[in-house]
């Protein structure tokens, strides 16, 4: 149907204003970063593509899609990886863009608080803190692209949810337009609140599926003095273990991030961004042509000063070192190195990209149960599918691992593909459940593990989870076809 025949794009270019409503009629290029995931596995069509500037503008556009029956899908930066904000195939459903909802709406540096809009990317809260001398401290790799709205929406968690807990725990207050179009105000920046039921907690983690999140009041920190980063190498993921356990008893809450890479992912930064592998310098040096099989990215924050923290984990290594707890260790010894280091580590997904197809998983579990499960689970790929590989890499502080398994040769597309993925999530997710762990620990489920919750969740919070769907948007208007 054309554009100008469509009574509901044309009551929300009425709303909106002409230019905030995108036609779908050609799906011209431009448009397409909203109808396409960051993975480039889910691929739709919109019947429109509404930009609201305000959060009256969001009811409004709750309101028309009721009124005409459209299914709305929610948006941010479209960063995510389980195909939760891009529209289905139909060309029926409405996107519904946050990126125009994008002030910084108060700092409050006496009550460590600030309010922000939905759609302000990650990076712009992080500097509208920092301007004010605190800090934000959630961190992804994406974050210049990702909005808060997103974050909180998939309740992310990045770097340093060792230290400071995900999005949820950042997060003291929301504003939310629910399914009927009314504007929820929750958005209160108290620490304590003890006034009926959390009615935050239901709207930040749902993917817009219960409700748009449209600002929020956020918790901020005060800004360390000074910051030090080191690189440390592990014979292999127990003693990557044991490291993150003395790490936790000398250097406490200072310890603020502990990532952990194997020597695949390292390799495949070196080969397609061998700029962002230099960190790995010092290793290679007295080790020619051998990765060493895990490094740990670790930080230590110090109240002191810069100086204090390097002499902390300086002295610290010296310790492990001696005690051959790690291999080799470098410490970066500038706020340059700081960042090279950390942009080997989030280089990886890119250099996975690059390299090919890889089935991925944001698997969870105690940190005591990732040593066996690594080595499992490597058995068992190993054995079945000889020619294929495993990339791992993660947030081993929490407990989440990205363990991605590129597909042999012969099974890289089509039906084989298929079958393949099916297969290796059945093998992976088993020996994830069986360790009390998760099958999403920080991504969501989306679309991509939508049926995998549905067969392994618990019966009685799989039926709790539908009931306040039912409850809360009743004609399925919000996300449809994502979660549940």
């Amino acid at each position: 149907m054309p554009d100008t025949a469509d009574a509901l794009v044309a009551a929300l270019r009425q709303a909106l204003g002409a230019a905030a409503v995108l036609s779908s009629e050609a799906q011209a290029d431009e448009h397409a970063r909203y109808l396409s995931d960051w993975r480039q596995r889910y691929h739709g069509r919109a019947r429109a593509i509404a930009r609201p500037a305000s959060t009256e503008e969001v009811a409004t556009v709750v309101r028309l899609c009721a009124q005409h029956g459209a299914t709305i899908v929610p948006q941010g930066g479209n960063t995510g990886l389980v195909g939760g904000s891009v529209p289905d195939a139909s060309g029926k459903q409405v996107v519904l863009s946050l990126s125009r909802l994008n002030r910084v709406l108060a700092v409050d540096a006496a009550n460590l608080s600030m309010t922000v809009q939905a759609g302000c990317t990650l990076a712009q809260v992080q500097d509208a803190a920092a301007a004010a001398g605190l800090l934000f401290p959630l961190s992804l790799a994406s974050e210049g692209t990702c909005t808060i709205g997103g974050n909180l929406a998939t309740n992310a968690g990045g770097t340093q949810v060792l230290r400071y807990g995900t999005a949820r725990e950042l997060c003291l207050g929301i504003e939310v337009v629910t399914a009927h179009g009314e504007v929820l105000d929750v958005l209160s920046s108290l620490r304590k609140n003890n006034t009926g039921y959390a009615l935050r907690d239901l709207f930040i983690g749902s993917e817009g599926t219960l409700g748009i999140i449209t600002a929020a009041s956020l918790r901020l920190y005060t800004r360390p003095q000074g910051l030090c980063t080191a690189l440390v190498a592990c014979a292999d993921m127990s003693a990557a273990v044991a490291l993150l356990q003395a790490a936790r008893r000398h250097l406490d809450a200072g310890l603020t991030a502990f990532e952990v890479m194997e020597a695949l992912p390292l390799s495949l930064v070196a080969r397609h961004l061998p700029d962002a592998a230099r960190p790995m310098a010092p290793f290679n040096a007295n080790h020619p042509g051998v990765q060493p099989p895990w490094l740990v990215l670790m930080e230590y924050a110090s109240s002191v000063s810069a100086p204090h923290a390097a002499e902390t984990l300086q002295g610290w290594l010296d310790e492990v070192l001696t005690t051959g707890l790690a291999q080799n260790a470098a410490l970066a010894h500038n706020e340059h190195q700081r960042r090279a280091m950390w942009a080997l580590r989030e280089s990886i997904p890119l250099a996975e990209k690059t390299e090919g197809l890889m089935v991925k998983h944001d698997i969870g579990m105690p940190t005591s149960a990732v040593p066996a499960f690594v080595a499992e689970a490597g058995r068992a790929i190993t054995q079945r599918w000889p020619d294929a590989r495993v990339v791992c890499f993660g947030h081993l502080g929490d407990g989440n691992l990205h363990y991605n398994v590129q597909p042999p040769a012969s099974a890289r597309s089509g039906p084989a593909l298929a079958i393949f993925e099916g297969e290796v999530n059945a093998l992976v997710f088993g020996l994830v459940m069986a360790r009390g762990g998760t099958l999403s620990a920080e991504h969501g489920i989306g679309a991509l593990r939508r049926d995998e919750l549905a067969r392994r969740a618990d019966p009685v919070a799989l039926a709790t989870m539908k009931a306040l769907k039912q409850a809360l948007d009743p004609t399925g208007l919000l996300n449809p076809g994502r979660v549940l």
